[in-house]
């Protein structure tokens, strides 16, 4: 089921490198386009021969200009076909779908001091934050890593709008982005993460280590965190005494929405809790960032998207 939409039109296409483009999109009617959030994304939606495509990316554009919306889309072979479909078939003037933005990774307002630490395509939430924070005279700084210089997506924009707070570790000069980044920084500093599942575990653990609390350190991921193997496992519907089968390698979610059972959902990756349903019966195998440990432990709680039955059988009220 399709949230509510807006029609926009791919009105620029802009190679950042040789395997990122962005996509500037303005309002297919030309009308203002609702203002966002600094660390917003958006759903797509490509109607393509073989179904619908839905993808989530970062909004990098500034949250106050309504004129337009950019998104940036890294080519990934290895896809299941949605950045393939950008990079290949969408053209400048094809009119698509899109949500309304939608932010689970906002900045905290409670921070005196905000570090943000990207590697390769995790730059993208990061860019409006840094428009927000600028405008604000908030202090800010954005560490990054990248291969090089040329496979460094918007390394001309962060080096002319944001050369004071921004830095470079490129790879092929031996360069190395260190966790050691945080430490001995003033007390309220807030510390964010965005790239692949390995950086962003190793900086969220140094930050612990370090001593940063639960709620100084954000993330956002673009996938579902690895957590072993999707063995399957049997739901009972509560309300209506339906059974179903969760084949192995399928989520709960995609498994409901197949046999048009309306459950709620968003991100699809763990990491929203729109998707949350409660468990009456049953012990859940949790995979989700979303909820706190202490959650896990006590709440009779699962996220469709990505958690699933430890063993056996579960009982939903659904």
């Amino acid at each position: 089921m399709m949230a509510r939409t807006l029609e926009v039109i791919v009105e620029q296409i802009t190679h950042e490198t040789a395997a990122i483009k962005s996509f500037k999109l303005v309002s297919a009617d030309r009308s203002p386009l609702p203002r966002f959030s600094g660390g917003s994304h958006i759903t797509t939606y490509l109607q393509t021969e073989t179904g619908l495509i839905e993808r989530h990316y970062s909004l990098t554009s500034d949250p106050d200009n309504t004129g337009y919306y950019r998104i940036a889309v890294r080519r990934n072979e290895d896809s299941n076909g949605g950045s393939i479909y950008w990079h290949d078939h969408v053209k400048e003037g094809d009119k698509i779908s899109i949500s309304y933005p939608k932010n689970y990774f906002p900045l905290s307002f409670q921070a005196k001091r905000h570090l943000f630490f990207a590697a390769g395509i995790g730059i993208t939430p990061f860019l409006s934050m840094a428009k927000e924070l600028k405008k604000k005279k908030a202090p800010f700084e954005i560490h990054y890593a990248a291969p090089s210089k040329e496979l460094c997506a918007f390394y001309r924009h962060l080096s002319t709008f944001f050369s004071e707070e921004t830095h470079f570790y490129f790879s092929k000069e031996n360069k190395k982005m260190s966790t050691k980044l945080m430490e001995n920084q003033p007390i309220g500093t807030h510390v964010y993460f965005c790239g692949p599942e390995a950086m962003i575990k190793g900086f969220a653990d140094a930050a612990k280590v370090i001593g940063y609390s639960e709620k100084s350190i954000h993330f956002e991921l673009f996938t579902p965190p690895k957590s072993g193997p999707m063995q399957p496992f049997r739901v009972k519907l509560n309300k209506s005494n339906k059974v179903i089968e969760v084949p192995e390698g399928k989520s709960l979610l995609d498994t409901l929405l197949q046999l048009h059972i309306d459950a709620p959902y968003s991100c699809k990756i763990g990491g929203c809790g729109s998707c949350q349903l409660h468990v009456l019966k049953g012990e859940i195998d949790h995979r989700d960032f979303f909820l706190t440990e202490m959650e896990k432990k006590e709440s009779n709680v699962i996220l469709t998207c990505v958690s699933r039955a430890k063993s056996g059988s579960l009982v939903l009220d659904l």
